[in-house]
């Protein structure tokens, strides 16, 4: 009896997935894995498929056709899914497309091509990015100068910049690193590099890459950048023609004048900001929000998403995608933003109010779109040089990294045009 109860139970459960037409893979509190969803939606992608992001239903899930195929992969990845009717579906797009709900139907159907902007050989941190993409199980490609100055953006959709330093200053680690092999070595590789390209300085070449991941968004790119890169390219940017580098970077002296050069014009993100020409302060501008000027600990540390309409302003909707709506705080050599320093027509998505600084913000160049946010790791409140990278088996519902995921997926809709 028991035997014949066990395979009617498994006859029923085999023809409920046979009638079933579509998997539902939740993106809220309920998703046992929310980085390893966004790589199976990449997967599913790469199989020549489309799926459906819904944009505010349940955190941002995934509605796509069923297969055992798809249904396997979702198991051996450790995703979790529901297998519903198409009636079912049919309900839950109903609801969505209401013009009285917040919700949206994103169609998700074209691969993008990613590329990793770092240098080649092993830098003493971790990035974020690489991580998160590592762990996901989502593919991408490692470039550096040499493949941005020969015209290699052009095959990528999708570009991130690694923790890095455009102003050609080798991070403002001179005080505290200038005799330790890597930071050699480094410049000595950097030194290398701006010969080769025709540049008497690093500030000079990495100027130029600028300029060209600059044409590279303007010509319908992405591109997402954390930490110091945010606001290095934009110091580079206003920076152009003025040397803001002292004598152990580049072999001359700062132009003293240079703050009173600076062009605002040029910039993504920021304006009006002030340099710092002391060679030996570990920082760049005033952008950055400093500890002091913070006031928090890893324990009140925190920043709020905003929410968007998602049928009339998708992009940011897709960008702010989770199943949380504040995310903890985390630092780097650029931790968050001063909100008086960020130019009118650049989005905010995340903020922490109280303390009037950007942490997670969005905007359009030509025909493409940049995001920056501030900080080094989502999981790692002060991750210092030399330590080891973030365990994100430890963090598979990490609400930071879910960000960073968030704009991975966004070259791959089908765009709508945005209303606002």
């Amino acid at each position: 009896m028991r035997k014949l109860s066990i395979t009617l139970l498994l006859i029923l459960a085999v023809s409920a997935s046979a009638l079933a037409s579509r998997i539902l893979i939740p993106m809220d509190k309920e998703q046992t894995n929310h980085l390893k969803a966004y790589g199976l939606a990449y997967w599913v992608i790469a199989q020549g498929e489309s799926l459906d992001w819904l944009l505010n239903f349940r955190g941002g899930s995934f509605l796509l056709r069923h297969s055992q195929k798809f249904e396997n992969e979702l198991i051996i990845r450790g995703v979790s899914y529901d297998v519903i009717s198409e009636g079912e579906a049919g309900r839950i797009i109903e609801g969505i497309a209401d013009p009285s709900s917040n919700m949206d139907l994103m169609k998700l159907e074209k691969e993008p091509r990613i590329a990793v902007y770092s240098p080649k050989n092993k830098q003493p941190w971790d990035d974020a990015v690489t991580l998160v993409l590592t762990y996901a199980e989502i593919p991408y490609d490692v470039i550096f100068d040499d493949e941005v100055m020969h015209g290699e953006l052009n095959k990528y959709d999708w570009l991130h910049l690694h923790h890095e330093d455009f102003t050609g200053q080798y991070g403002k680690f001179y005080n505290n690193y200038r005799y330790q092999p890597w930071y050699i070595k480094q410049q000595q590789e950097f030194e290398n590099l701006a010969r080769k390209h025709g540049h008497s300085k690093v500030s000079h070449l990495k100027l130029d890459v600028v300029k060209k991941i600059q044409a590279f968004v303007g010509a319908g790119g992405f591109l997402f950048a954390m930490c110091s890169a945010t606001d290095t390219f934009d110091i580079a940017l206003a920076a152009d023609g003025t040397d803001i580098c002292e004598k152990m970077y580049d072999g001359d002296g700062a132009d003293p004048k240079a703050q009173s050069k600076l062009r605002f014009e040029n910039t993504l993100a920021f304006k009006d900001f002030k340099i710092k020409l002391n060679p030996l302060e570990y920082e760049f501008s005033n952008i950055d929000q400093q500890d002091r000027e913070r006031g928090l600990s890893e324990t009140n540390d925190f920043f709020n998403l905003f929410t968007f309409s998602a049928k009339w302003d998708p992009i940011p909707t897709m960008l702010t995608q989770n199943h949380v709506n504040t995310v903890r705080g985390f630092m780097g050599q650029t931790t968050a933003y001063k909100k008086r320093l960020i130019k009118s027509d650049v989005v905010i998505m995340g903020e922490n109010k109280s303390i009037d600084e950007a942490r997670y913000i969005h905007g359009i160049l030509g025909k493409g779109f940049w995001t920056f946010y501030g900080g080094h790791d989502p999981e790692d409140y002060k991750h210092f040089v030399g330590e080891e990278p973030t365990d994100l088996n430890l963090h598979p519902n990490s609400p930071g990294y879910r960000l960073i995921l968030n704009n991975i997926l966004f070259p791959a809709a089908k765009k709508k045009k945005q209303k606002t």
